[in-house]
């Protein structure tokens, strides 16, 4: 089983990256490798902090690493929270703090077009190669679900009427940014 390095400390990602990597891969969460330090996300993009993220891990551990940074882009609010999604209402990162902050932006916005964006990076000895997903949708008038974490209570996936915190775990996985993001990672891995 290969074994390959996470670069995230958000361990509700972590479980979701296991669960849709399933047994092929050993996925290493920072913790597994004893990293205690601020995860560095110095860039503006979504693809720079991702691509970042890769090589810092990678050149501290010298094994297979993928960095994952993602990010909610509401069309209203001109793309934003975007890069910042995790802090978006502060530094302290809490969730309902954050999609109140949008859900306060936008109002009563008759446009509520928003989609989730995943870059994964994958960086070895030999290449590094970015892989993107998107789940398009509308943001909720209000909060709604008790799964999922980050915007998902607020998040409604093209196509369904539920929130992705409404939506089971293998609903939302099957249909998520990152699992797109990560189904490209594998079809690359496999090559």
């Amino acid at each position: 089983m290969e074994k390959l390095i996470f670069a995230t400390s958000n361990a509700k990602k972590i479980q979701e990256v296991r669960g849709i990597l399933g047994s092929s891969y050993e996925v290493l969460s920072l913790a597994d490798i004893n990293f205690e330090g601020e995860i560095p996300e110095p860039f503006d993009t979504i693809r720079e902090n991702s691509i970042h993220k890769a090589n810092f891990f990678f050149e501290k551990t010298n094994l297979p690493c993928i960095a994952e940074d993602s990010g909610l882009e509401v069309d209203a609010l001109d793309g934003r929270p975007s890069a910042y999604s995790a802090r978006y209402a502060g530094e302290e990162r809490n969730d309902i703090t954050n999609y109140k902050k949008v859900l306060s932006e936008l109002g009563e916005s008759e446009n509520r077009k928003a989609r989730f964006i995943s870059i994964i990076t994958y960086k070895n000895k030999e290449r590094e190669d970015v892989f993107e997903g998107n789940m398009e949708g509308c943001i909720a008038m209000n909060p709604r679900g008790e799964n999922g974490f980050g915007y998902d209570p607020i998040f409604i996936p093209d196509g369904y009427t539920k929130t992705n915190a409404e939506l089971s775990p293998e609903e939302k996985n099957a249909i998520s940014h990152r699992r797109k993001a990560l189904d490209e990672l594998v079809r690359y891995l496999r090559r």
